[in-house]
């Protein structure tokens, strides 16, 4: 019995493994699935180790890969930094960048707030290709891989869920919604699934671009879901948050505050059997994910749009006033803070024993061991 519970917890720690590195957080939340979990140890009392001036405030949340430090910033700017600060290059686009970027393969996918989806080479800031949708982009790209081909979903205010070859740029389907899509798209078992304006969850095939369920959620979505099996939890702008069987095509559990009712902007991390998430009530919430029982509650002192990020048994957030906290996963307790005094908007990368944030003073901090 015990060699069984061994191999079971081996097989689950080679999952998380394969899916994610230590020293890699290449996406918005970490992971194809967004269930926002660092595979990195960080220290309990992180030091700024170094901060880069961009040309203007940053809604843009970074991502680490192959030592790079990559993030948008609203002076159109993709900048790209090495692992101690040291600026690598830059390649301007004509609009503001608010949506997080994607390394993948050594190549660097993002989009800018007039439409375009823009390939460029990680190594060398070179552009590969771009591809226009119809309006801004504020969401991530995400990634699927089937056979010899790479599949990018991004999402755009065209109201459409674009699927984009990663070797060219050629579409691939466009998917319509009923509104305009904020968020990115978590990418599970062959599915992209995303929440949007038109308040539906949308599962959609990925190589055939087929929709395979809608799911009436709310309305408003302006995050991403996390994934896992089955299930999928989402925050809505009326104040909702929401366990979605997938396979069923229902809500399993809802909260909600009815005293206060505040937008979750925030996307949500899960892990074991607890999902975090923030709201502009100032708190970050802590459920059961399966049944929704809230476990605790932690005020920041400021509205929470960044998402959080679970590393080990801590949490990682900030806040609207620029507040960075460390927070124990089961107590609730803040363990460590640091004060920015900018507001972050996007949520913190963690990898190599780092954290790096932006924030809305243009800056970017980096915080880790001495």
């Amino acid at each position: 019995m015990k060699r069984t519970i061994l191999i079971f917890y081996l097989l689950l720690i080679l999952s998380a493994a394969s899916a994610q590195t230590a020293g890699c957080w290449q996406g918005f939340r970490g992971n194809q699935a967004l269930t926002g979990v660092s595979a990195s140890q960080i220290p309990a009392k992180p030091s700024l180790l170094w901060t880069y001036q961009t040309g203007d405030n940053i809604k843009s949340s970074p991502v680490m890969c192959n030592d790079r430090i990559v993030i948008g910033s609203t002076d159109g700017t993709v900048y790209c930094l090495d692992v101690s600060g040291k600026l690598l290059w830059k390649f301007e686009t004509p609009n503001a960048i608010e949506a997080p970027a994607l390394i993948l393969e050594n190549r660097v996918y993002i989009g800018n707030m007039d439409g375009t989806f823009y390939c460029i080479d990680l190594n060398s800031g070179k552009k590969v290709w771009e591809y226009k949708t119809e309006n801004q982009i504020v969401g991530a790209a995400n990634w699927w891989k089937s056979g010899n081909k790479t599949y990018l979903l991004v999402g755009s205010y065209d109201y459409y869920l674009h699927c984009v070859d990663a070797a060219d740029g050629k579409v691939v389907w466009k998917y319509e919604s009923d509104n305009f899509i904020n968020g990115a798209a978590s990418c599970h078992n062959g599915q992209a699934i995303f929440g949007g304006c038109d308040g539906f969850l949308h599962i959609v095939d990925i190589v055939s671009g087929n929709v395979v369920r809608k799911i009436d959620v709310a309305t408003y979505v302006a995050g991403s879901s996390a994934v896992e099996g089955t299930s999928a939890w989402i925050g809505d702008y009326d104040g909702n948050f929401s366990r979605v069987d997938l396979a069923g095509g229902k809500i399993a559990w809802k909260w909600e505050d009815p005293s206060v009712r505040l937008p979750f902007i925030a996307s949500p991390a899960v892990q074991g059997n607890r999902v975090i998430t923030g709201n502009h009530d100032k708190h970050i919430y802590c459920f059961d994910k399966n049944n929704g029982k809230l476990l605790w509650r932690f005020n920041t002192g400021n509205r929470v749009e960044a998402s959080p990020v679970i590393a080990g048994n801590r949490a990682v957030v900030a806040n609207m006033r620029g507040d960075l906290f460390l927070v124990g996963l089961e107590s609730g307790k803040q363990e460590w803070t640091y004060e920015i005094g900018a507001a972050v908007i996007g949520n913190p990368a963690v990898a190599g024993g780092r954290i790096v944030v932006g924030a809305n003073d243009g800056v970017i901090y980096c915080f880790g061991n001495k």
